[in-house]
């Protein structure tokens, strides 16, 4: 649906002759490009004509920031109703936007026309800035719902890979198991795919070697010089011999699906560096984490590892978190439904009055003071918005020369001519 919003001087004479000369040159049997409507535009306050000028600028951006705004609700609007959407759910006041424009009148209440045109310009777009500032949040909280929705929903139907490990493991298989969470030793689940189980049963003894130092005195051999101070603190290299992390033995199957096995395995959980003495000075010792930089290693080789704490009392708490989750996305999905709605009229109101305004200020620009004109809404007929441009202009443009023609850069025309699709 297209409009156009057109003025031309009253040029002293009543207003009616005008508007019949708009209707003759676009909306009637020898005219039949549009149908027409009369725009009434209120009585708002001049200003200096510096004043109206500058503000002529900020009306076309403003114009399309509001356009923009309108355009992000009704696209909300869409894809929360999916495929049931229809434009007509979006009203204005309660009746359609094509009505509204059609019977268009100023709120006076809302917009109080004696007030400064800037003034009044800045209440408009400020408050359609707040709609767009408070779609932002109600769409960003609506989108990290729904992203723990579609999450939890993955945790449940997933594999080893995701699936929540105490819903996937039952309380017989868990004490089956020798789990290890000590100062020293931790057991780590790890799940992999079911195309790389072989390789990690091959390497996983092997994995990390190089992170931990086994080097030092072997007391076991040389009992002679044990506690002696050349065989401890800074007179050893931890590092001379490196190993992997895993305790030799450890690899558990757990269980497995058809995408994926899941496995435990044992690993140290720290490594300590002795602390020694630099002259009189004592540097104390510092403790090496070895459960982070393993699990790195895990990640590059893209084997997933899983947390688990195993607590009976949670089997089930995914599926009902699940239920939940979904009502909370429903009831989110429907006030946001409700808010577009409410506030899409808000912005749509918001938008009319910017471009009456302008039709306005455009106005007085082109025609002068004192403010005498009559401005009417073509609703263009489908095709037909040049042959409507065309017959305008030949009804109240002025005859240009080729010269003329030439030097204009931009589409001008001798009234004022404001597009407007909703």
């Amino acid at each position: 649906m297209s409009y156009l919003i057109t003025s031309i001087s009253n040029s002293g004479g009543a207003p009616e002759q005008a508007y019949r000369r708009l209707q003759n040159a676009g909306a009637c049997p020898s005219a039949p490009h549009a149908e027409m409507f009369k725009l009434e535009v209120p009585s708002l306050m001049v200003g200096t004509l510096d004043s109206l000028m500058n503000l002529s600028d900020d009306l076309g951006k403003t114009d399309t920031v509001i356009e923009s705004i309108v355009r992000k609700v009704e696209k909300s609007s869409a894809e929360l109703a999916g495929k049931k959407f229809s434009s007509a759910e979006l009203t204005v006041g309660g009746v359609p936007s094509t009505r509204y424009i059609q019977q268009f009148a100023w709120d006076y209440a809302k917009y109080p026309n004696r007030r400064p045109l800037k003034e009044l310009v800045s209440l408009i777009s400020g408050g359609v800035a707040a709609i767009d500032e408070e779609l932002k949040q109600l769409s960003g909280s609506y989108g990290d719902k729904q992203a723990a929705l579609q999450d939890a929903k993955r945790k449940k139907g997933g594999n080893l890979l995701v699936a929540d490990l105490n819903d996937a493991l039952d309380e017989k298989t868990v004490r089956g198991l020798s789990i290890h969470d000590t100062e020293y030793l931790k057991s780590v689940f790890v799940a992999v795919a079911k195309s790389q189980v072989e390789q990690f049963e091959n390497e996983i003894y092997t994995l990390g070697n190089e992170l931990v130092g086994y080097g030092g005195p072997d007391w076991s051999r040389n009992p002679n010089g044990l506690g002696t101070p050349d065989n401890f603190g800074s007179s050893v290299d931890r590092h001379k011999t490196k190993g992997s992390p895993v305790v030799p033995g450890s690899l558990t199957k757990v269980t497995s699906d058809n995408d994926s096995t899941l496995f435990m395995i044992t690993i140290l959980k720290g490594m300590y560096e002795a602390g020694y003495y630099e002259g009189d000075e004592f540097i104390p010792g510092t403790k090496i984490d070895l459960e982070d930089a393993f699990s790195k290693v895990l990640r590059e080789k893209r084997y997933v590892v899983r947390e688990f704490n195993y607590d009976p009392s949670l089997q089930g708490k995914a599926g009902m978190a699940l239920e939940q989750l979904q009502v909370e996305v429903d009831n989110m999905r429907s006030g946001l439904t409700r808010w577009c709605k409410t506030h899409y009229g808000e912005a749509f109101v918001a938008w009319m009055h910017i471009k009456v305004i302008r039709v306005f200020v455009e106005s007085v620009l082109r025609y002068g003071l004192p403010v005498d004109f009559t401005a009417v809404l073509y609703k263009v007929t489908s095709g037909k918005e040049v042959a409507l441009v065309e017959s305008l202009d030949k009804t109240f443009g002025k005859a240009k020369d080729k010269s003329e023609e030439d030097l204009d850069e931009e589409e001008y025309h001798d009234f004022v001519l404001i597009k407007f699709d909703p």
